[in-house]
């Protein structure tokens, strides 16, 4: 039987991470779109990289742009990919409202640039490429229903979400027009040991564990009260991964129906390691954004049904499975023995400690 060939767009970022993990133990051969700079940025997948002149590589890496079609082009033709999952973006929401032609380019623009590349692909070869479209639970925005589903209608509330909105609409109509096999998955928050260390989640339980070690006194935030439906990332890019095995494309909320605020987080995460976090975080407006959206809760129960995902960390487990890495990111024991999900994180662990300064 023939390999199969995935290609992810956003590889080296926390989905990206998880979802090759996964692909390659189900025997895939994963390909990823890297861009070009002067130092290395893949700590998320150096564990899983191996020297692609060895006759047992399967993970393989490629330079391209979401803002450069012709090139992610030519990477679809060489690769030649049955599954294609575009979880690339400028992903962080405050920073949309500081760079939105950006954001808008590579989030809006970079997704309507894959569609085209795979339907003169697929059009040309006979070749048919299922797509996985990463879309938001930021496009529910100014919430119009809740919990929110499917068909709960759109509103926006930062360049970000706009460009998702964008992405997920075209997805839609490259599905309808040109009988594309692509899916939308509208995932609502998910975190991990892997999450960027400038989101809130992430940049509280670094902040625990360097608070815990000696090497920081403060933690600055913006708004405590927006509530999140938060998961765990893990279990996320199974869900993306079982919409492309089902026999027709559609799209799905994938979520834990449960809402948490942010202050709830910190009650959480400084409470395990015997702190109170009024004593710690500080408010700075910086992080405010100019519209917020302050009430996300998703209704999973079509991704439940249809795909039989079911998510296996809860929210308490979530924030402390984030602060023992980073406990161990620093160099300290965890307060809690070891999870399995903790364990299989150890490897990237071990390299975020060497960069820890």
């Amino acid at each position: 039987m023939q390999t199969k060939k995935a290609l992810i767009t956003g590889i080296t970022g926390q989905d990206g991470s998880y979802l090759s993990e996964l692909l390659l133990n189900e025997g895939y051969e994963v390909h990823g779109i890297i861009r070009r700079t002067s130092t290395f940025n893949t700590d998320r997948i150096d564990h899983l990289y191996i020297d692609p002149h060895r006759s047992d590589a399967r993970l393989f890496l490629h330079y391209g742009d979401l803002t450069d079609g012709t090139t992610l082009r030519r990477i679809i033709e060489a690769v030649e990919p049955q599954e294609i999952y575009n979880l690339g973006a400028q992903s962080h929401v405050r920073v949309s409202f500081d760079s939105p032609e950006y954001t808008v380019d590579a989030v809006g623009m970079g997704t309507l640039r894959i569609l085209e590349a795979v339907r003169d692909y697929q059009q040309r070869t006979g070749n048919e490429v299922r797509f996985y479209q990463a879309g938001s639970s930021e496009m529910f925005g100014k919430v119009q229903a809740v919990p929110q589903k499917e068909d709960t209608p759109f509103y926006p509330r930062s360049p970000y979400a706009c460009a998702k909105v964008y992405a997920h609409w075209q997805t839609i109509n490259y599905r309808e027009s040109y009988d594309l096999f692509a899916c939308n998955g509208i995932l609502f928050n998910h975190e991990s040991p892997r999450r960027g260390e400038t989101f809130v989640t992430r940049k509280i339980t670094r902040a625990v564990a360097r608070i815990v070690a000696g090497t920081q006194k403060e933690l600055y935030l913006g708004n405590l009260d927006a509530k999140r439906d938060w998961g765990y990332a893990k279990d996320y890019v199974k869900a993306m991964w079982l919409m492309l095995q089902q026999d027709k494309p559609d799209d799905y909320v994938v979520s834990t129906h449960e809402t948490h605020s942010i202050r709830e987080f910190l009650d959480i995460a400084f409470g395990y390691v015997d702190l109170n976090w009024e004593d710690y975080v500080k408010f700075d407006p910086r992080y405010l954004r100019p519209t917020e959206v302050e009430l996300l809760i998703g209704d999973c129960t079509k991704a439940k049904t249809t795909l039989r995902w079911e998510h296996s960390v809860d929210f308490p487990q979530l924030v402390q499975l984030m602060v023992d890495a980073d406990l161990v990111a620093v160099g300290l024991p965890p307060k809690s023995e070891p999870t399995a999900n903790l364990e299989a994180d150890i490897a990237y662990l071990r390299h975020a400690a060497k960069t820890v300064d």
